[in-house]
């Protein structure tokens, strides 16, 4: 009985990488300053809450840098078309 739950253990870890690898992918990519769409997502500054911004600013090298909420500087990835219709929202730094 007890191999039976290390094995399903086994199993349910694999599944679990095997899900997050698209998102292990699309942070791998965030270390880029462009405003390309990286999978479908992409940059919308100013709507970041403090220390939950997605990598890179000017003040900082990657993720959970940001100081304060609100910073037009800072940036995370959003679904595309959606930064927009967010308050506040911009694709580009101000």
């Amino acid at each position: 009985m007890n191999n039976n739950k290390m094995i399903i253990r086994a199993i349910s870890a694999v599944l679990s990488l095997g899900l997050l690898s698209p998102l292990m992918a699309a942070s791998t990519k965030t270390t880029s300053n462009d405003n390309a769409s990286v999978n479908g997502m992409e940059k919308c500054y100013g709507i970041v809450k403090a220390g939950m911004n997605d990598c890179g600013g000017p003040n900082h090298s990657c993720a959970a840098g940001a100081k304060k909420d609100g910073d037009p500087k800072e940036w995370l990835f959003v679904p595309t078309g959606t930064c927009n219709k967010i308050v506040g929202g911009s694709l580009t730094e101000k």
